[in-house]
């Protein structure tokens, strides 16, 4: 079920801001963030769950200027960067720079522009590890238990070291496209919103990609090869990932059906 979007937008006041890196040039469904769903570009419904989740602004950093132009049309923030960046953090890094000189903002959510479903609880618990457990970046994860997801290595699994005392709340030891860890008990999905602390971005965007992440294709592993710690908070459920045309129309059944 999808959640409705409630809130005022958010706090101005915050010193957190959500940033929504976008480009066009998806290789498994080119144009993306501005394909229709519900008589809106997608990024809009991305953009506006992001709105209600009320932690701090919200700004979709673009390689193209038909975001950036969608964006503002719906009312919201954008900010252009150079296309040739290679990776959504590479683009959110270069937005908060051009954003924000000032160093206002002292923590920073990248937040993928291809969740339109979203729910807006999610981004205000993806930043509860840097605040309770003390970490440098936080994400989240969801237990399955489904043997397609399990086996499948598009499904991205957490190694977690759960605090007995807050078993929502744990610390990452890896992540994997394999099945892990073995044994009995939960496996976790991991989910792909990340919490930094400002300068944890500052120094993760510095560094060359490490040799976990060239073979395992996963740019968090660059943090923990590194010796930045990455906390983890359970949620219920997986934000559906709009990734291929069949992505595409589950979307539009389940939003159109809402409208």
């Amino acid at each position: 079920m999808v959640p409705p979007i409630t809130g005022e937008g958010p706090d101005k006041s915050s010193r957190t801001i959500v940033l929504i890196p976008a480009r066009l040039a998806s290789t498994r469904l080119p144009q993306k963030p501005l394909l229709p769903i519900a008589g809106e570009p997608m990024i809009i419904h991305v953009w506006r769950r992001a709105m209600a989740a009320r932690v701090g602004p919200v700004v979709v950093a673009c390689a193209e200027p038909a975001i950036a132009d969608a964006v503002r049309a719906a009312g919201g923030e954008a900010v252009l960067t150079d296309p040739a960046l290679p990776s959504g953090t590479d683009r959110i890094f270069a937005a908060l720079a051009a954003l924000d000189p000032e160093r206002r903002f002292e923590r920073v959510v990248n937040l993928q522009g291809d969740l339109p479903t979203l729910e807006p609880a999610a981004l205000r618990h993806a930043l509860e590890p840097l605040d309770v457990l003390g970490t440098d970046m936080a994400t989240l994860a969801s237990p399955t238990e489904d043997p397609h997801e399990i086996a499948d290595p598009n499904v991205v699994k957490a190694v977690i070291a759960f605090d007995a005392a807050r078993p929502l709340l744990g610390r990452a030891l890896y992540f994997t496209r394999a099945s892990a860890p073995t044994g009995p008990g939960p496996i976790w999905h991991h989910i792909g919103i990340y919490a930094f602390r400002r300068d944890v971005l500052e120094r993760f965007a510095a560094l060359p990609p490490s040799p976990l992440e060239q073979r395992e294709r996963l740019e968090q592993l660059r943090a923990l090869e590194n010796g930045i710690s990455i906390g983890v908070r359970i949620v219920d459920v997986v934000p559906f990932g709009v990734d291929i045309p069949a992505d595409l129309e589950k979307a539009r059944r389940i939003l159109e059906n809402r409208a």
